[in-house]
């Protein structure tokens, strides 16, 4: 299949490689290195979950110390014990800021959780007794 180049990374013209500082030389790459290169690149996944039982808040935090983004549906504890989702959910406040990751509730029922490297956007609200800004 023939590529648009969209993605293709720039090349380098013959004049830079000539001109390259020598006494810095860069390892060349193999067919060898690059596969192992892709092999350790880990990647993030966004992964839904039911938060069924107390017990869960292992996996959960292990996922998250793996790099992975979690939405929890916190019902199926919610209906058999309220006091146990307050305890779950303070538990991985806790870590979640321990580790300085990120967390935060999407609606009434799911929870997103973020390892360190990834942020939650969070639109300030306006304050009522400030004008709004408009575009004049």
């Amino acid at each position: 299949m023939r590529s648009l180049g969209l993605f293709n990374k720039q090349k380098k013209n013959n004049d830079e490689e000539e001109n390259r500082d020598e006494t810095n030389p860069q390892t060349p790459q193999t067919p060898e290195t690059e596969e192992r290169t892709q092999e350790n690149q880990e990647k993030t996944y966004l992964k839904a979950m039911p938060l069924k039982d107390i017990a869960d808040i292992e996996k959960i935090k292990t996922e998250i110390q793996n790099g992975n983004i979690l939405i929890l549906r916190i019902t199926p504890l919610a209906n058999k014990n309220i006091e146990d989702v307050k305890k779950a959910v303070n538990q991985l406040y806790e870590f979640t800021e321990n580790i300085q990751g990120d967390i935060a509730r999407l609606g009434e029922e799911r929870i997103v959780i973020c390892p360190p490297n990834i942020r939650i956007w969070r639109e300030k609200p306006q304050i009522a007794n400030q004008p709004s800004a408009t575009a004049a």
